[in-house]
């Protein structure tokens, strides 16, 4: 049913804001750290994770796709705005660590693709059967 997957992305989205929250209180920092990334790599991997099963049946993708078509795009702009005011504010070494991410992360799109895909098969050898 649609309904659980509403509920599957609160689970994950309260799961991630709580880790977050916890994160911050051990890092000394007054902020949630990560709350919201935390709750899309839950999204992510345990969707897979049902789906795999057949425990997440397309109903239920549904509900998940319904709200992430409305929630998941505020809520990424309302941390990105907070990310770059914090760059700004936070001067040259905030800029400098968030060009840094940038660039590991376009460095690591290739190795991500190689990962992804399935293995070649020489297919300029003929397929021969010994026995």
């Amino acid at each position: 049913m649609i309904i659980f997957g509403v509920a599957f992305l609160a689970l994950c989205t309260l799961t991630g804001i709580f880790v977050g929250e916890l994160l911050g209180k051990l890092l000394g920092v007054p902020a949630n750290v990560g709350g919201v990334g935390i709750a899309m790599v839950l999204l992510i991997l345990l969707g897979s994770y049902l789906k795999k099963r057949g425990l997440f049946n397309m109903e239920t993708e549904q509900g998940v796709k319904f709200w992430s078509a409305v929630y998941i795009p505020i809520v990424v702009a309302m941390a990105a705005q907070q990310n770059v005011y914090g760059a700004l504010s936070g001067g040259p070494m905030a800029i400098l660590a968030g060009i840094a991410a940038v660039v590991v992360a376009f460095a690591l799109v290739p190795v991500l693709d190689r990962i992804g895909r399935k293995p070649e098969t020489d297919v300029t050898k003929p397929l021969t059967t010994e026995g």
